[in-house]
């Protein structure tokens, strides 16, 4: 068999299992999600067009996690069956190294790398920003259709509010009724002539203008009495509860950033009210460091995946697992480091350089057809694991 037969073989047998593992991953994430969005949709109204481009903008957020894990997994399914088959050993009888075997994995996995940095530094800000904006817009068609005339909404968090009339076209209400319960907040009635909701597309806040009226508040909650003040113009800002975002929260959060705006955030100290500069820090180089973890798993898949396997093939996804546990942890150590002590944003390439030395020490141990460094530990636990769900 030539060369390149063997490597498109590989190629195949670790792309079938990667692109299975892709979909499951995702679609497990998006289902967290769905009941909200379901939600949406049966009690809110809102159109099933608008719910669909929500779901198209939360996809690069996941992938940016189940890309790399169903890489590793591809690997360690499909050269863990070609193992278990006997081929990997006819390949090596045949005179193809153990590092011929790793070469087109590697360039599949610098193909990943590729693709999750385009997620995590362009694809992956710009989704999250898109999100926001559609959740608000949806909002905000939310507040202003769904106020009828003389009907009392309690869409608001903490507000019911009624109006006697309410223009169709430029939705201004007249008769304004509030009755204000919300957290922290002395209960008040608010009556107002006129009254119009207001958006602010810079905040992302939904605003309720009234116009010529009075406001009824107890002085506390013990105390019965009650102040009445009298305004010509007041502002109360809305909530939507989760289908809004809070009205404090500016647009550009360390999640809609691009790369160059954390950097430039980062060194300019012009970071958002809700960011820190160890958070912005922190960002910075997650979104950097995570792109090398296909390469680095696939270091240290092919010399897994190709060990015998002892407790079925369920045993290599196992290891595969809880590799990326240990990697996906130690990053998740080393951002909480950054943000919680003020250490340098180095420490998150911390974990990328134990995997590299790792991954070094172990495709070589496997080359030399070596016991691998913690392999009997390792399927120990694998071992366990794989009885414990046979069991349940």
């Amino acid at each position: 068999m030539s060369s390149f037969r063997i490597q498109r073989y590989l190629l195949r047998e670790t792309l079938v299992p990667m692109s299975l593992g892709l979909a499951v991953f995702t679609l497990v994430l998006i289902m967290g999600r769905i009941l909200k969005f379901v939600e949406l949709v049966i009690n809110k109204g809102v159109p099933l067009a608008d719910i669909l481009l929500l779901f198209a903008s939360l996809l690069p957020t996941f992938l940016v996690l189940t890309l790399p894990l169903s890489f590793l997994l591809g690997i360690m399914a499909g050269l863990g069956r070609m193992s278990s088959d006997q081929e990997i050993l006819a390949l090596k009888a045949g005179g193809t190294s153990l590092y011929q075997i790793t070469t087109p994995v590697i360039c599949l996995g610098l193909l990943v790398s590729l693709v999750t940095a385009g997620l995590t530094t362009v694809v992956k800000p710009a989704s999250e920003d898109f999100f926001r904006r559609q959740l608000f817009q949806i909002a905000s068609s939310r507040a202003n259709i769904g106020i009828q005339p003389q009907i009392f909404n309690d869409e608001f968090e903490g507000l019911v509010l009624y109006a006697n009339e309410v223009d169709e076209r430029t939705a201004r209400m007249q008769g304004v009724f509030i009755s204000d319960e919300r957290k922290d907040a002395v209960p008040a009635i608010i009556l107002a002539d006129n009254g119009r909701v207001l958006s602010n597309q810079d905040t992302m806040s939904l605003t309720l203008h009234l116009e010529n009226g009075t406001i009824h508040r107890q002085r506390s909650i013990s105390d019965k009495a009650f102040h009445v003040i009298g305004f010509t113009t007041y502002d109360l800002n809305l909530d939507l509860g989760n289908a809004s975002l809070s009205s404090d929260e500016p647009r550009k959060n360390k999640k809609t950033m691009s790369i160059l705006e954390l950097f430039r955030a980062i060194h300019a100290d012009t970071a958002p009210i809700s960011s820190k500069s160890s958070e912005l820090t922190a960002e910075f180089h997650w979104r950097l460091a995570l792109p090398f973890a296909p390469l680095l798993f696939a270091l240290l898949g092919v010399p897994l995946g190709i060990q015998p396997v002892r407790s079925g093939r369920g045993s290599g996804f196992a290891l595969g697992l809880l590799v990326f546990l240990a990697y996906y942890m130690l990053l998740s150590l080393a951002s909480t480091l950054v943000v919680e002590t003020g250490m340098p944003g180095a420490v998150l390439w911390i974990p990328n350089m134990i995997f590299l030395i790792a991954g070094i020490v172990v495709l070589k141990s496997a080359a030399r057809e070596k016991p691998l460094p913690l392999q009997e530990t390792c399927r120990h636990w694998t071992d366990s694991v794989i009885r414990r769900l046979r069991k349940s």
